[in-house]
């Protein structure tokens, strides 16, 4: 970069243009690390939701003999 004549820096075109591809490839990356983190976020959160569905599958018929059991005591 060169200065005019006021000390300020000019930038040319060239530059400029350089300036722009490395912004735009910068820009690409961030988008695609975001993109790749979400989809492991959703993937995790997928696979935790399964989990715990599968739990309380498996805690449901032990609560439902609860239920009918307590009844039958108060009757």
């Amino acid at each position: 970069m060169s200065e005019d004549k006021y000390g300020r820096k000019v930038v040319t075109p060239a530059e400029r243009a350089a300036q722009r591809a490395f912004r735009d490839l910068d820009a690409s990356k961030a988008i695609t690390e975001h993109e790749n983190e979400q989809k492991a976020f959703h993937k995790n959160r997928e696979r935790l939701k399964a989990e715990r569905l599968a739990r309380e599958a498996a805690a449901t018929p032990a609560a439902a003999t609860k239920a009918k059991t307590k009844k039958k005591k108060t009757k």
